[in-house]
């Protein structure tokens, strides 16, 4: 019975084994499963490592489709289990004084994903940066379109991009408290708004409602992952 995964393009082994010469270990790691490639860099390389797959002629990744964020907190705990519901809920849905044991060595990271039209190559870049200074060099200078994701990044993780040309908030308020992306932020928020009639303006108070998490997060069954151990395959979480 013929297999009804498609074949491996031969053009993704041509780039890793570009990628693999370019950046070699074990300063660099190359993450290859399903079809799809992340290259990790360490942070102090993050601009170096983005003017070379933008500019090389071998690679021309000339467009950066996305930038985010992600939070490691509590890496590899049951919450980042996805083929059943986890017990609490959404991996987000805890209250600050549950604490989050941190068992990924770097608790944040950097995620873009790039794309070469002459090539028709696709690449995911990470880095991991430290839990206690979240904070890595800007790539607007490469792509222009770096400036909203970074600011987003920064919104919603807190997470720092030096030499940014305007670094400050784009979706939450401007009065906000905390970054409502990370693991440790509480579902319900820290505070609250109202109109209050008599200052004639919107108020914050402390948040009145009580947290609860209703609904469990769970993933259905997908054919792409049919025959795998749990967490195989996946690499952003």
């Amino acid at each position: 019975m013929a297999s009804s995964i498609p074949s491996r393009p031969s053009r993704i082994d041509r780039l890793a084994a570009i990628l693999r010469e370019c950046f070699p270990g074990p300063t660099y790691e190359l993450i290859d499963t399903d079809h799809e490639l992340t290259l990790i860099t360490p942070s102090e390389r993050w601009v170096e490592t983005a003017q070379t797959l933008r500019d090389g002629e071998t690679f021309g990744f000339e467009q950066l489709i996305d930038l985010c964020g992600v939070d490691y907190a509590a890496y590899g705990r049951s919450e980042w289990e996805t083929e059943e519901a986890s017990y609490t809920g959404f991996g987000r849905g805890v209250e600050r004084d549950q604490g989050l044991a941190l068992e990924h060595p770097q608790r944040f990271a950097v995620v873009v994903h790039l794309l070469s039209l002459s090539h028709n190559w696709r690449l995911r870049l990470r880095a991991y940066l430290r839990a206690d200074e979240p904070i890595i060099d800007s790539l607007v200078e490469v792509w222009d379109a770096a400036n909203w994701f970074e600011r987003e990044a920064f919104d919603l993780f807190g997470i720092l991009f030096r030499n940014h040309p305007d670094l400050r908030r784009i979706l939450t308020d401007y009065g906000f408290v905390g970054h409502p992306f990370r693991k440790d932020f509480p579902l319900s928020g820290h505070v609250e708004m109202r109109y209050d009639p008599e200052l004639g303006r919107v108020v914050y108070e402390p948040v009145s409602i009580e947290p609860r998490v209703l609904v469990p997060r769970v993933i259905r069954a997908d054919a792409r992952y049919a025959g795998r151990t749990a967490g195989e395959g996946r690499t952003d979480g």
